[in-house]
């Protein structure tokens, strides 16, 4: 199946022509676009897309506001945050608030398309210079207390462990000799148990403490 996405960005140049390289991928669809955050969320609520790809500044309403709002919506889009932006805070905001993704606008198309990609299915995308920084904040913006480690099965504690190392699914499937699907449902059960919101703060908590030292990049 195709993979649903909607672009948003103020800048209408830089929008079509991230439209236009999304429309030569078989396996992705664009199915709408908008200029500012207000139009985003409306357009979300409509065609329910798998992956949202935004900016972080626009008008209107921002990047990070749009993903705080997505938080009182019953949506499952996925969210990769697009911009030229590489302030660490607003990576941390935005990964706090629930973006699975953040790349710079100078990516190169088949790394966008790649992070697509993962994005839809689960995984983080994060630029490694600011991973392990970016883990360390995240972890202290949690809640003061700390989710226990022993609600985990041993399983579930391995593949916490791969997830501190910043794998995706498929390299933690082969190290692990399961399947991608038996990785994905682990990696749900470990963030449904850490009350955590996505794989980027369980990674975080891995490092934090101790699980898996921090010496590795998404």
């Amino acid at each position: 199946m195709s993979i649903s996405v909607l672009v948003v960005d103020d800048h209408h140049l830089f929008r079509r022509g991230v439209i236009g390289i999304l429309k030569t991928v078989e396996d992705i669809e664009v199915v709408g676009e908008a200029s500012n955050g207000e139009e985003a969320i409306r357009v979300v609520k409509q065609l329910q897309p798998d992956v949202l790809i935004m900016d972080l500044c626009m008008p209107v309403m921002s990047g990070i506001e749009v993903i705080r709002h997505f938080q009182d919506l019953v949506v499952a889009t996925r969210v990769l945050i697009l911009t030229v932006n590489e302030e660490e805070r607003s990576l941390y905001e935005a990964v706090k608030y629930g973006a699975q993704g953040y790349a710079i606008k100078s990516i190169d198309p088949d790394d966008l398309i790649d992070a697509i990609r993962r994005v839809a299915s689960g995984e983080a995308v994060i630029p490694s210079n600011l991973a392990i920084k970016m883990m360390f904040e995240v972890s202290n913006l949690g809640s003061s207390a700390a989710p226990l480690i022993e609600s985990l099965t041993s399983r579930e504690i391995e593949v916490l462990q791969e997830l501190g190392l910043g794998l995706s699914n498929r390299d933690i499937a082969r190290r692990l000799y399961i399947s991608e699907n038996t990785v994905r449902n682990h990696v749900r059960n470990i963030l449904d148990k850490l009350h955590m919101s996505n794989r980027v703060q369980a990674a975080a908590y891995a490092v934090r403490e101790g699980i898996v030292q921090g010496n590795e990049t998404l």
